[in-house]
Protein backbone atom coordinates (compact mmCIF):
# COMPACT_ATOMS: atom_id res chain seq x y z
CA UNK A 1 0.00 0.00 0.00
CA UNK A 2 1.69 3.54 -1.06
CA UNK A 3 0.46 6.98 1.00
CA UNK A 4 -0.76 9.62 -1.06
CA UNK A 5 0.65 12.54 -1.45
CA UNK A 6 -1.63 14.48 0.59
CA UNK A 7 -0.63 11.53 3.62
CA UNK A 8 3.20 12.86 3.17
CA UNK A 9 2.57 16.62 2.95
CA UNK A 10 0.24 16.18 6.05
CA UNK A 11 3.04 14.10 7.85
CA UNK A 12 5.17 16.39 6.94
CA UNK A 13 4.25 19.85 7.87
CA UNK A 14 3.25 18.91 11.65
CA UNK A 15 6.98 17.81 11.90
CA UNK A 16 7.87 21.25 10.58
CA UNK A 17 5.04 22.48 13.06
CA UNK A 18 6.65 20.81 16.21
CA UNK A 19 10.54 21.80 15.30
CA UNK A 20 9.17 25.25 15.05
CA UNK A 21 7.83 25.99 18.32
CA UNK A 22 10.37 23.59 19.70
CA UNK A 23 12.81 27.06 18.93
CA UNK A 24 10.14 29.46 20.92
CA UNK A 25 6.16 29.82 21.53
CA UNK A 26 4.80 31.00 18.36
CA UNK A 27 1.71 32.49 17.26
CA UNK A 28 -0.16 30.68 13.61
CA UNK A 29 1.09 33.22 11.23
CA UNK A 30 4.76 33.33 12.67
CA UNK A 31 5.08 29.76 12.47
CA UNK A 32 3.59 29.92 8.78
CA UNK A 33 6.29 32.16 8.15
CA UNK A 34 9.03 30.47 9.75
CA UNK A 35 8.00 27.13 8.14
CA UNK A 36 8.90 29.11 4.85
CA UNK A 37 12.32 30.40 5.74
CA UNK A 38 13.13 26.85 7.34
CA UNK A 39 12.43 24.86 4.01
CA UNK A 40 14.12 27.33 2.00
CA UNK A 41 10.34 28.26 0.19
CA UNK A 42 9.60 24.89 -0.80
CA UNK A 43 6.37 25.27 1.74
CA UNK A 44 3.66 27.80 1.66
CA UNK A 45 1.65 27.09 4.08
CA UNK A 46 -2.06 28.49 3.99
CA UNK A 47 -4.56 28.77 7.12
CA UNK A 48 -6.61 26.22 5.63
CA UNK A 49 -4.11 23.82 6.39
CA UNK A 50 -1.99 25.38 9.12
CA UNK A 51 -4.68 25.79 11.21
CA UNK A 52 -6.42 21.81 11.19
CA UNK A 53 -2.80 20.65 11.75
CA UNK A 54 -2.29 22.93 14.57
CA UNK A 55 -6.16 21.60 16.42
CA UNK A 56 -5.20 18.38 15.59
CA UNK A 57 -1.78 18.12 16.97
CA UNK A 58 -3.69 20.00 20.42
CA UNK A 59 -5.98 17.83 20.24
CA UNK A 60 -3.62 14.64 19.92
CA UNK A 61 -1.81 16.79 23.33
CA UNK A 62 1.54 17.45 21.42
CA UNK A 63 0.92 21.25 21.85
CA UNK A 64 -0.97 23.48 24.23
CA UNK A 65 -2.84 26.93 23.07
CA UNK A 66 -2.59 29.96 25.04
CA UNK A 67 -4.05 33.35 23.82
CA UNK A 68 -1.32 36.24 24.36
CA UNK A 69 -0.97 39.52 23.04
CA UNK A 70 1.30 39.46 19.96
CA UNK A 71 3.86 41.89 19.12
CA UNK A 72 1.49 44.66 17.81
CA UNK A 73 -0.79 44.31 21.25
CA UNK A 74 -3.49 42.21 19.33
CA UNK A 75 -4.43 38.65 20.86
CA UNK A 76 -3.13 35.57 19.41
CA UNK A 77 -3.05 32.19 20.33
CA UNK A 78 0.44 31.25 20.90
CA UNK A 79 1.44 27.22 20.56
CA UNK A 80 4.25 25.58 22.57
CA UNK A 81 5.63 22.03 22.90
CA UNK A 82 3.67 19.88 25.59
CA UNK A 83 5.51 17.30 27.52
CA UNK A 84 4.23 15.05 25.01
CA UNK A 85 4.94 16.91 21.87
CA UNK A 86 8.85 17.17 23.59
CA UNK A 87 9.82 13.23 23.14
CA UNK A 88 12.50 13.22 20.48
CA UNK A 89 9.85 10.16 18.80
CA UNK A 90 7.05 12.73 18.05
CA UNK A 91 9.70 15.57 16.43
CA UNK A 92 11.38 13.46 13.78
CA UNK A 93 13.81 15.22 11.94
CA UNK A 94 11.23 17.67 9.58
CA UNK A 95 14.99 18.87 7.36
CA UNK A 96 15.01 15.33 6.32
CA UNK A 97 11.08 15.41 5.18
CA UNK A 98 11.91 18.76 3.40
CA UNK A 99 14.38 17.10 1.51
CA UNK A 100 12.84 14.07 0.14
CA UNK A 101 9.80 16.14 -0.85
CA UNK A 102 12.28 18.04 -3.08
CA UNK A 103 13.51 14.96 -4.26
CA UNK A 104 9.91 13.66 -4.75
CA UNK A 105 9.07 16.94 -7.08
CA UNK A 106 11.45 16.36 -9.60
Amino acid sequence: MTAKRGDLVQGTLEMLILKTIALEPMHGFGISVRIGQMSGGLFHVIPGSLFPALNRLEREGRIKGEWRASENNRRARYYVLSDLGKKPSNRRSAHGSVKSMQLHEF
